[in-house]
């Protein structure tokens, strides 16, 4: 079973080395003692959400694209590859079952979630200025 310390601690060195810096580099400019910052990169530690901000700081990496990186890549070691998150078929007949036995309710459209995006600049930003619609494919 591949735990999440584990990969953290291998996607964080990982970054280090290919920043070609040491331990001790970058646990001076993340205030972590180097003995700790080993144990984390050898999955011997449970960092706090603090102390992984911090490393990504010192290792100039996004936490959100770290953890974007981990996740992938305990997908893709977990099960051989990328499972799907869609229900079984056993949970859609028990879904189809219960929505039997409940009094027909109106549903009403709901548009889908788009993806979070952040308007740098350029014609899509002027166009939200002036009232328009942008549409952002992900």
């Amino acid at each position: 079973m591949l735990l999440l310390r584990t990969q953290l601690g291998s996607t964080l060195r990982g970054h280090r080395l290919r920043q070609r810096r040491t331990l001790r580099d970058v646990s001076g400019a993340a205030r972590v003692s180097l003995g700790y910052l080993s144990e984390v990169e050898r999955g011997q530690k449970e960092a706090s959400s603090e102390l992984l901000a911090s490393i990504c700081d010192a290792l100039d990496v996004e936490l959100a694209d770290l953890l974007a990186e981990v996740s992938l890549e305990m997908r893709v070691a977990g099960a051989g590859g990328v499972r799907s998150l869609a229900p079984s078929a056993p949970a859609q007949a028990a879904d189809a079952a219960v929505a039997a036995e409940q009094p027909a309710v109106e549903e009403t459209a709901v548009p889908a979630a788009e993806p979070a995006l952040a308007l740098v600049g350029g014609p899509a930003r002027s166009a939200l200025r002036r009232g328009e619609t942008v549409s952002l494919a992900a």
